[in-house]
């Protein structure tokens, strides 16, 4: 697709330029204190992009330039695809919500609770009830991340090799096998915990539709969207467009390079491990084409990948009781911070901007990924907004609030 037969004036869709000029400005800082080697911003409202820029470097070393077609590892902006994967295939008939999980992975059937003890000898109760896919799809399944390294079952997912999105020895199938031989930190729907949870929702696209996840994806999102540079991996014909990735220890301050974007990148080679929750790699365009398909319920330039009451219901604040994720978390870590808002089937959604120190609206929902990527989408505003550089962990500076203060102070109208 041509970018500027979707560019317009900022005026035109009630966005004051030269606010919108303070976003880069306000970014660049961060580039030229050397706390980031570059970024790409995007703003679009009414279906229209009224603001994408890039600035700084993909390769600092290298001294390559940021540009618009440049790929990042989007990591956790994974899993809203793979939601919305896993409902497409709901809008066909092959599941319920409320299906227990082991009615599909039947090793799911023998899972427990941990008890107590440490993870070289510890103790295990039944559930109080089963794992649902909608337990999934909401993050309050009782799985966890091996990176939270916060409790013993987090411990027993690295002695298993289960690292997220960076699992190298295991097959999604694996992986999955796997975690039914590992306790839950709690009861399904107790407790909100971020989560292998999508990965284990990408493993049931594969089982409910009979195709591998990436081809699936492929087949049924990207190439219908027309996004043509998502994939599980960069191919060599591509990889000098690929940003390198950054890291800063938040303790230590120290920084360096994570993962280089060359031919030595994992990410330069398919995985053995199909990451549903975190393994895409993105550019800003494709990514905006998912968003615009989300905002516009469910098409995009006369493609339909599903229904607008599915979108509608998805981004419905799915936690029980109308709770907030703040209410109900027991994570050590979440992608957004959980004051004023829920969860629906893949995305945080807003519930009080004001609970949430934030300006927006409600039913904003929005998600991020580990190297500091991020967007939301405002449906009463009729906005975009993206965020791309390449920094892990995410949570090292505030960008995303930034950006939050800066978007909607350009609003006009």
């Amino acid at each position: 697709m041509n970018i500027m037969s979707r560019v317009a004036k900022p005026e035109d869709v009630g966005l004051d330029p030269a606010r919108l000029a303070y976003i880069p400005d306000y970014f660049r800082s961060y580039v030229d204190r050397g706390k980031i080697a570059g970024f790409s911003t995007l703003v679009s409202r009414h279906g229209e992009i009224a603001h994408f820029e890039v600035a700084g470097q993909r390769d600092r070393e290298r001294g390559l330039p940021m540009e618009k077609d440049t790929i990042f590892r989007i990591y956790s902006m994974t899993k809203p695809i793979t939601s919305l994967a896993l409902m497409m295939l709901y809008e066909e008939g092959h599941f319920q919500l409320n299906h227990p999980v082991s009615r599909y992975i039947p090793s799911f059937k023998k899972l427990q609770v941990w008890a107590g003890g440490t993870a070289q000898k510890y103790e295990t109760k039944p559930c109080e009830r089963e794992m649902t896919i909608r337990d999934l799809l909401t993050h309050t399944s009782g799985l966890t991340y091996g990176f939270m390294q916060e409790h013993p079952v987090d411990e027993l997912y690295r002695k298993a090799g289960i690292e997220g999105a960076n699992t190298v020895e295991l097959t999604l199938k694996e992986t999955v096998e796997a975690l039914s031989e590992i306790p839950l930190l709690f009861s399904p729907g107790q407790h909100w915990s971020y989560s292998v949870a999508t990965d284990v929702c990408g493993h049931l696209v594969e089982i409910l539709s009979g195709r591998p996840l990436d081809e699936f994806l492929a087949a049924r999102i990207f190439a219908p969207l027309g996004m043509n540079d998502t994939a599980f991996f960069v191919p060599k014909d591509k990889l000098d467009r690929f940003a390198t990735n950054y890291f800063r220890n938040p303790q230590t301050k120290k920084s360096g390079i994570m993962d280089v974007g060359d031919e030595t990148s994992t990410y330069a080679r398919p995985p053995r491990f199909l990451s549903g929750g975190g393994g895409l790699t993105s550019t800003m365009m494709d990514y905006w084409r998912f968003c615009q398909m989300l905002l516009n319920g469910g098409e995009l330039e006369g493609v339909r990948l599903c229904s607008p009451k599915t979108i509608e219901f998805m981004t419905l604040n799915h936690l029980p009781g109308g709770q907030t994720m703040k209410k109900m978390s027991r994570s050590a870590f979440s992608e957004l911070a959980a004051e004023g808002a829920g969860f629906g089937l893949g995305f945080q959604v807003l519930i009080d901007p004001a609970e949430a120190q934030a300006v927006g609206s409600p039913g904003n929902f929005s998600w991020g990924g580990a190297a500091s990527t991020y967007f939301w989408i405002d449906p009463e505003e009729d906005l975009i907004t993206i965020f791309m550089t390449q920094l892990y962990p995410s949570s090292t500076y505030p960008f995303r609030p930034q950006l939050q203060q800066l978007v909607y102070g350009a609003i006009t109208e």
